[in-house]
């Protein structure tokens, strides 16, 4: 097996086309073709499926991606380890940091510690909203993420860390008052909110809880950038209800005066680290799970303390 036949197989898939991936790789299309086909041979299947609209796996395929994933991780691994041999820990550790939640503003800690502790580690962090993070871990793109939800999902395991309470942020101007009591999810009937899309778990839980009460939720704008939400809601265009380490981080970067409230009922969703089940963590990998660890008991105690 030419280990370049599995990297460019995930590119083709990552990229959603041959031709595309060709670009990337700065080969000929016949021969990356050539590539795919002596794949699929290799394998005795059909890997990808081509239309108009670009490639698509096949169920061995799928197969072949997640085992490709792996096999590279492990030969970076290898190298990594080859150089370092007989010094520190030196690799690449991918972690997801699911957006709108404590999680997300532990990355630059998470990098700061990684580099003092362990600076042959490179540090892969993704942020992403669109992205589902457990298929990522099950597919062997990412070792680690801290996300929302307990599972189960066949294929990666949870390690519950903390609970987030959900709080209301909204500017003065909607004449909600500064009050120490939670305020009632019905008292937002169809106030103008800022919410992330529907897929995302902070927005399914509002979702929830405002069908529960049978209050009308009224979404004026979907917005997936923390910055942008804050510099909206600062500016009366729509309150937002998230999660209080990004409530807390609105407020701080608004010049505004807003109000932030929890909510009753209470809304809140746990925070969990994720890896997978079948394919152990390396020692980097570990190592900076250690970290995240770390980061988030310090992160509970600060929960826990109010």
């Amino acid at each position: 097996m030419d280990i370049r036949r599995l990297k460019s197989f995930i590119v083709i898939v990552d990229s959603g086309s041959i031709t595309r991936a060709a670009d990337l790789l700065h080969i000929a299309q016949p021969a990356l073709s050539q590539q795919l086909a002596a794949l699929e041979e290799h394998f005795g299947h059909k890997l990808l499926i081509r239309s108009q609209q670009g490639v698509s796996m096949t169920d061995a395929g799928h197969a072949v991606y997640r085992h490709a994933q792996i096999i590279l991780r492990q030969m970076e691994q290898a190298q990594a380890d080859a150089s370092a041999a007989g010094n520190s820990l030196a690799g690449r550790v991918s972690v997801g940091l699911v957006p709108f939640s404590s999680a997300a503003t532990l990355s630059v800690d998470l990098l700061a510690e990684t580099r003092k502790r362990h600076p042959g580690i490179l540090l892969h962090l993704t942020e992403s909203v669109g992205q589902t993070y457990s298929q990522m871990i099950m597919n062997g793109r990412l070792e680690m993420a801290l996300l929302h939800g307990t599972g189960p999902i066949k294929g990666v395991r949870f390690e519950p860390i903390l609970s987030e309470e959900f709080f209301l942020v909204a500017h003065r101007d909607f004449a909600i008052e500064a009050d120490a009591k939670p305020v009632p999810v019905n008292a937002l009937d169809g106030i103008p909110l800022l919410l992330p899309p529907a897929y995302n778990f902070v927005r399914r839980a509002v979702d929830t809880a405002f069908t529960r009460t049978r209050t009308n939720l009224k979404v004026v704008a979907e917005v997936e950038i923390v910055r942008t939400l804050a510099r909206a809601v600062g500016s009366g265009l729509g309150a937002t209800i998230m999660p209080k380490a990004i409530a807390d981080r609105i407020v701080s970067e608004s010049s505004e005066p807003l109000i932030c409230r929890l909510v009753s009922p209470r809304i809140e969703e746990t925070l969990s680290l994720c890896v997978s089940d079948q394919n152990p963590l390396s020692e980097p990998a570990l190592a900076v799970r250690d970290i995240l660890l770390e980061l988030t008991a310090r992160l509970k105690a600060e929960v826990a303390a109010g």
